[in-house]
């Protein structure tokens, strides 16, 4: 073991895997995990670092932590205590033993409203103690971005603060006591007045007065080890002095927090301003009136303005009162004050309205991950503090020091505290772009201290930061942080390489062990400059996929809720994709697209393209399963689901005009039970009816007197030729991408989707009763027609693409009019999947920009269309590709034009297309339905609509919840009069 005085606390181990895993087995009752996917899950956290652990325990209780660092120390093997994994500065990575503490230690063992106390486990996630405490009127005061992941354990390791700061303080500032376990399994208990490990007392004794001047007054100062707090003056307060030591002298088994009374009722004032350094001068002078946050923000960091007043940057002040009126009086008041300097103010006082705005703050740590251009950003000096009166010029001489080093960054975060964040677009795949990487820092750390700052003020030192700490505090000081932490820690075997003898800032980087070489891939990733490697980076770990409960409309990421495993997260397989990619250079994972690790954690994910919206970096993951999928089964046998539902399109076909007879068949049970375990169907799955007439057949006999439905009879036609004597037009792409729709185009091209077409064509009859009520004339725009979303779901890309084309050349030039298709998941794919496989065919992104739902063509085409009265309450779920990507705006407007009152929820209905019929899949499809889908529809009042506009959802609807979901085209053709 190497002692506490190794360089850098690197301490390597030589024991072996095998024998440390066996010990640890013997010792904790919880998991012990040393297989490539525990360890790849687990090489990085949200910052630019990765180290590859040996192993991951999660154990069950205090006992267990305590065994295992008993086992790691007997072994000489580094322990990291490791919560939600949301760490910006790599201190939530590690070379040995990683301890997961959010599988079992994640009770609210007490919390009592008299004392506003609380004592929890490590892993209880931040969001589940509000909850507990709110029923009180109580909340815990500090608030990260992250609180519906982070965890208490990894904020008291970090110090974290959150925007209510100001407001609340610190986490340090509402730990009241900690029980602690230490490397070798010993436990402490500290209170204030307690002295901690044998030593630190004496140690503090001989150097008051280093201690005394050695640490700037800031409320946002969070680097090093707060050992000031241990002055006689101050308590001493072993509490305080642990809090932000990032796991490198124990692991908390059980903390008492503070409580704070909730207010209860809020208003938020928003002020725009020039630009983020006139926001940042103008932030303490609205700390005297008391707001609950000061929270800035520029532009460049907000995809869509939709509630913010004028600006070019924004603070946002929130107020607190017994009664909304109170507290809007006080952001008021505020708003006044203010006024003088401010371009523009609004004040926010609807719950919904508030948190749309500060879900636009929140996910700055995303956004601010891709500069306008598209460009990569990334941490590293994500969150130094200045004295807040100093910040206004802190962030000119920043701006300036950016532009002197050819970087560009966007500064936002907790202006009232002087907290800046900042994503900035270092080029770390590259020996020049590390080199300035670390040119920058080291004349960005002097920077901060020029101006009384302090290098991290609210995520910790960790690898980023903690090797400048001397040009902070001095070589005395900080020599003085590595013998406390050798009190605390002798043998050096807590998380070694963060603040104490650190790492070098440009070691361990994570994408040192990708290659610079493209990956030959069938998607064409528009957005990552066709790189996968890119898109696959596009992760850093902020984790939101990972929050339990869904929080409003968001649909990502079902199959963790389901599971709560962090492999089946959107971050968890862009982990295991990164650790693929690096291979044989120094991945985890080394058989690349053969990989069963990757494969199987794929394999729960729902493609269900929540992430595509909901994460804030955009990852796309249903993309990057029908990529791996493509790859992995290449040139081998395919699981028989892929065959069968995979190819569905060509099946039904098929089976039309035997659809009485198989319909008949599917009802006999042995019969149905062997087709489904040779299709490798879900055995408690019920087979779908097949529809005895098409639609497309009850349409074209329906006019068969007036001439063909067929635009152009599935050939081509010359532009400017109109079907049945209707102008052509050109085509008009949706609005904000390209020429405006031109009001007065009723031809509508109906897309015969397979699931319109085969198995639910009353949708298709209704939607043509629609379009007709509206004055439209609905049309065909061809025959054979497939968006290729079955193959695409599957990984059969090359028979995707064969489709897509088969399609552009029947098409021809059918899509001068837009073109209405029915069901979401189809019109999906044409709206992405299509041009992104297809991103040398100019058909492809023609016809993607010529895709509407129902609803938007009728808002866009035909916009003095009244509908039909309804007035009746609707329940049920938006589509979650269309959530993802077509949005649902359209169709809200739609409904309150109709009458149709209630919004619809979100989530994933878990059947997902093929996914839920898979066998395996059963008990998480039932499980993504019970998140959201069905409570809804359980809890809904007699005679309220149930709406489901996927056939996927109705499916789900009909087979879990034995109800009969509509959609939206029939709920409003019930409502016409002939």
């Amino acid at each position: 073991m190497a002692s506490g005085n190794a360089p850098h606390g690197s301490t390597p181990t030589t024991t072996a895997p095998a024998a440390l895993a066996r010990d640890l087995r013997a010792a904790v009752r919880g998991e012990v995990a040393f297989d490539a996917t525990a360890r790849a899950l687990t090489t990085m956290d949200a910052s630019n670092y990765r180290r590859v652990p040996l192993g991951v325990v999660a154990p069950r209780d205090a006992a267990d932590t305590a065994a295992a660092l008993a086992v790691c120390r007997a072994h000489g093997v580094p322990v990291v205590a490791r919560g939600g994994g949301t760490s910006i500065a790599g201190q939530a990575t590690g070379t040995g033993v990683v301890l997961d503490l959010t599988r079992h230690l994640r009770s609210v063992v007490e919390l009592d409203p008299a004392s506003r106390t609380a004592v929890v486990q490590p892993g209880v996630v931040l969001d589940d103690l509000r909850a507990a405490a709110a029923p009180h009127g109580l909340t815990f005061g500090p608030d990260p971005s992250t609180h519906s992941r982070c965890t208490l354990g990894g904020m008291i390791g970090n110090n974290s603060c959150g925007s209510h700061s100001v407001a609340w303080g610190t986490t340090a500032d509402n730990v009241h006591a900690l029980t602690v376990a230490r490397y070798g399994g010993d436990t402490l208990r500290l209170e204030r007045g307690a002295p901690g490990p044998p030593g630190v007392r004496e140690l503090v004794a001989d150097h008051l007065a280093l201690l005394r001047t050695g640490f700037p007054d800031l409320p946002r100062r969070i680097s090093g080890y707060a050992l000031d707090a241990l002055l006689p003056e101050n308590g001493p307060d072993p509490v305080r002095a642990f809090c932000g030591s990032e796991g490198t002298l124990g692991v908390v088994t059980e903390a008492t927090l503070r409580l704070v009374e909730a207010p209860a009722a809020r208003a938020l004032a928003v002020l725009g301003y020039a630009d983020e350094s006139a926001a940042a001068e103008a932030a303490p002078g609205l700390l005297p009136y008391h707001p609950l946050t000061v929270e800035g923000m520029a532009a460049d960091l907000v995809r869509e303005p939709a509630g913010l007043p004028r600006g070019g940057a924004w603070l946002f002040a929130e107020t607190g009162g017994a009664t909304p009126a109170e507290a809007r009086a006080h952001a008021e008041r505020l708003v006044r004050a203010a006024s003088a300097d401010a371009v523009d103010t609004a004040v926010v006082t609807d719950p919904a309205g508030q948190r749309a705005l500060w879900r636009i703050r929140e996910d700055a740590a995303g956004t601010a991950t891709r500069m306008p251009g598209g460009s990569e950003a990334w941490p590293g000096w994500e969150d130094c503090a200045v004295p807040p009166a100093r910040l206004g010029g802190y962030l000119r001489d920043f701006r300036a020091l950016l532009a002197e080093h050819g970087l560009r960054g966007t500064p936002y975060g907790h202006f009232g505290d002087g907290c800046i964040h900042v994503r900035i677009d270092f080029d770390l795949l590259s020996p020049e772009g590390v080199a300035r990487f670390r040119r920058f820092s080291e004349d960005l750390a002097a920077l901060v201290v020029a101006h009384g700052g302090s290098l991290s003020g609210e995520h910790g030192d960790g690898q980023a930061r903690a090797e400048l700490l001397p040009k902070m505090y001095g070589d005395e000081l900080v020599a003085l942080f590595a013998r406390f932490k050798d009190l605390w820690d002798p043998d050096g075997g807590m998380n070694p390489g963060i603040l104490a003898r650190p790492a070098r800032l440009d070691d361990n980087l994570r994408f040192d062990v990708l290659s610079r070489r493209p990956v030959d891939v069938a998607f064409g990733y528009p957005h990552d400059g066709g790189d996968f490697s890119a898109a696959v980076r596009r992760c850093v770990g902020v984790a939101k996929c990972r929050t339990e409960r869904a929080a409003g409309p968001s649909v990502m990421c079902p199959s963790f809720r389901a599971t709560g495993e962090e492999a089946h997260s959107t971050r968890g397989r862009a982990r295991l994709l990164h650790e693929m990619l690096a291979g044989a250079a120094g991945g985890v994972i080394t058989d690349g697209w053969r990989s069963t690790e990757v494969r199987d954690a794929l394999d729960l994910c729902l493609s269900c393209k929540g992430c595509r919206s909901d994460c804030p970096v955009g990852v796309d993951m249903a993309t990057y399963k029908a990529e791996f999928l493509h790859h992995h089964y290449r040139h081998r046998l395919r699981p028989a689901s892929h065959y069968a539902m995979g190819r569905l399109p060509q099946w039904l076909r098929l089976a039309a005009p035997f659809a009485g007879p198989l319909n008949a068949l599917a009802r006999i049970r042995p019969l149905a039970a062997l087709a489904k375990r040779l299709a490798g169907i879900a055995p408690e799955r019920g087979i779908p009816v097949l529809a005895r007439e098409t639609f497309t057949r009850w349409l074209l006999l329906r006019d068969r007197g007036e001439g063909a439905r067929v635009l152009g009879g599935g050939g081509r036609r010359r532009r400017g030729e109109g079907a049945r004597g209707l102008p052509g037009g050109g085509t008009r792409p949706l609005p904000g991408e390209g020429a405006r729709p031109v009001p007065g185009d009723r031809v509508a091209l109906l897309w015969p989707d397979t699931f319109t077409e085969h198995l639910a064509p009353e949708v298709g009859r209704a939607a043509v009763r629609v379009l007709e009520a509206a004055g439209g004339t609905a049309l065909l725009p061809g025959k054979g027609l497939c968006c290729g979303l079955t193959y695409v779901s599957t990984g059969q890309l090359d028979q995707a693409r064969a489709v897509m084309r088969r399609t552009l050349d029947r098409l021809g030039d059918g899509f001068d009019h837009p073109v209405v298709v029915l069901e979401p998941s189809c019109a999906a794919t044409l709206r992405t999947d299509l041009p992104e496989l297809l991103p040398d065919d100019p058909r492809a992104a023609r016809l993607a920009a010529s895709v509407h739902t129902l609803a938007q063509y009728l808002e866009a085409y035909v916009p003095d269309w009244t509908p039909p009265r309804l007035d009746a309450p609707v329940t049920g779920q938006t589509h979650c590709h269309q959530h993802a990507v077509l949005g649902d705006e359209a169709d809200r407007r739609l409904r309150e034009r109709a009458g149709l009152t209630g919004d619809l929820k979100g989530g994933c209905c878990g059947l997902a297309g093929n996914f839920g019929f898979e066998r395996g899949h059963w008990d998480v499809s039932v499980a993504c339905a019970e998140d959201q889908l069905l409570p809804a529809v359980r809890d809904a009042a007699p005679g309220t609509r149930v709406l489901a506009d996927g056939f996927s959802c109705r499916t789900q609807l009909s087979q879990l919840g034995g109800v009969r979901g509509r959609h939206l085209a029939e709920v409003l053709a019930e409502g016409l009069t002939d």
